[in-house]
């Protein structure tokens, strides 16, 4: 059974920082491409950071020089770093997992960011 896994959200002020962490579980973690997404109420889900098998890192504009997205191949887990945090941030965030050749996608619950004063 696949499981993906996400924590470490919760409320910051602006300017702070969080960790999340995305545990897989069921997969062969280190042929997947991880991403992290977001969704704000009203809004599409976008990409903010994706990170392939060899550990190449993308990032959504709006967080280039303040996100991080780094993965544990040895621990089946991707995290993402968030430093000067601002309300547009507030989101849930969401952890997937894609293999590409065979189109294998899978999605976890979310972990909600939230940053207020």
């Amino acid at each position: 059974q696949v499981q993906v896994v996400e924590s470490g959200g919760g409320l910051v002020q602006p300017g702070g920082s969080l960790r999340l962490f995305c545990a897989a579980s069921g997969i062969r973690f280190d042929i997947y491409r991880m991403g992290w997404y977001r969704q704000a109420p009203g809004k599409q889900r976008e990409l903010v950071a994706g990170i392939t098998t060899g550990g190449s890192a993308n990032y959504a504009d709006s967080v280039k020089g303040r996100f991080t997205i780094s993965r544990d191949n040895a621990k089946n887990t991707v995290y993402l770093q968030m430093n000067s945090l601002k309300p547009e941030d507030t989101a849930v965030y969401y952890c997937n997992a894609r293999q590409q050749v065979s189109g294998l996608n899978y999605w976890g619950q979310g972990t909600q960011v939230t940053v207020a004063s």
